[in-house]
């Protein structure tokens, strides 16, 4: 997984991981989840690709629009 960069210095997010229909976050309590095209939506899954590259928003972005629409917890 790569490091988030947190330019905030707020966020619960810790590390992501992205691949072609998801993301896998790791948050800063050690949960990890999985939120897909097709549990979470392709637009929310697009833009939560776009805020972990620029590192800042991710966390917010999850718990106000998809924090309950994960595909699964993986851990």
């Amino acid at each position: 997984m790569k490091k988030y960069k947190n330019l905030s210095g707020k966020s619960t997010v810790a590390q992501f991981e992205l691949a072609k229909d998801s993301v896998k976050v790791r948050f800063t309590n050690q949960s990890v989840y999985l939120y897909s095209n097709q549990a979470t939506g392709m637009a929310n899954v697009t833009q939560m690709k776009t805020l972990a590259e620029a590192g800042k928003g991710l966390g917010t972005f999850i718990e106000a629009k998809v924090k309950d629409t994960f595909a699964r917890k993986v851990r």
